[in-house]
């Protein structure tokens, strides 16, 4: 809650700038090309996330350090090369995914913060940029992450090999392009919500992952949520929130 007094309080004393207790009261950050939320974290539990792609450099890093002023913690997604060059210019103790295009900063290390974990299995290695976003999410809400990688329906004893790892995930994240078979066949053998994310991996008739999202959609096991094309963050998202609601912080 806004304590008024104190901010008016403030505002007289000279302590607390006019635009300062505006955006105090408001509950927003005014950079006048974003308009930034800074109590999501209160709303929902989780503060706002920044996707990079089509932001100038120069606008994810005021952005990102607008939000670092307020936030424990800020991830960027879809960010590329050069924005991330950038933004460890002016933050070093970024770490930046070049293969998930995610960026995190964050106060204190991130550790697991309760028992369990989820585990994000990838059909091939060409799905793995999706699966590293949703794995990156999901360890900013606190959780253990396992990546289980190249367990594909192609060659189906990879995925029995580590059947006993994903069974003991209180989430399971699938990520596929192709024919997006692998969230049915993992989603009938365990008895844990699936998070199926298609990826736009696939010849021509996938239609840039249109295929693995309809078979998805579609598929006949039961406990399959399905998130857009690509959408790791979505999936990550999705899965630390199971994960928070399921097992107390330790």
């Amino acid at each position: 809650m806004v304590d008024l007094d104190q901010i008016l309080n403030a505002v007289r004393d000279g302590r607390l700038s006019v635009a300062e207790a505006k955006e105090r009261l408001t509950s927003v950050g005014d950079l006048g090309y974003a308009q930034l939320d800074l109590a999501r974290k209160e709303r929902t539990g989780f503060p706002e996330v920044i996707f990079a792609e089509g932001k100038t450099s120069d606008q994810l890093l005021g952005i990102f350090r607008k939000l670092a002023e307020t936030q424990e913690i800020v991830l960027a997604t879809r960010v590329s090369a050069e924005q991330a060059e950038q933004l460890l210019r002016s933050f070093p103790q970024v770490t930046y995914d070049a293969l998930a295009r995610v960026a995190v900063w964050s106060r204190s290390p991130l550790v697991p913060t309760r028992p369990g974990y989820v585990a994000v299995v990838a059909a091939g290695t060409s799905d793995l940029p999706v699966a590293q976003e949703a794995v990156w999410t999901a360890r900013c809400f606190g959780s253990e992450v396992r990546l289980i990688a190249d367990v594909g329906v192609a060659g189906i004893h990879r995925l029995f090999q580590r059947l006993d790892e994903i069974r003991n995930a209180v989430a399971i994240v699938c990520a596929a392009g192709m024919e997006g078979a692998l969230a049915s066949v993992v989603a009938g053998l365990v008895d844990k919500p699936v998070i199926a994310v298609p990826t736009s991996v696939g010849y021509g008739a996938s239609f840039g992952g249109l295929s693995a999202l309809l078979t998805m959609l579609n598929s006949c096991a039961n406990g399959v949520a399905v998130v857009n094309i690509d959408n790791g963050f979505g999936a990550g998202y999705l899965a630390g929130l199971i994960h928070r609601l399921t097992a107390p912080s330790c």
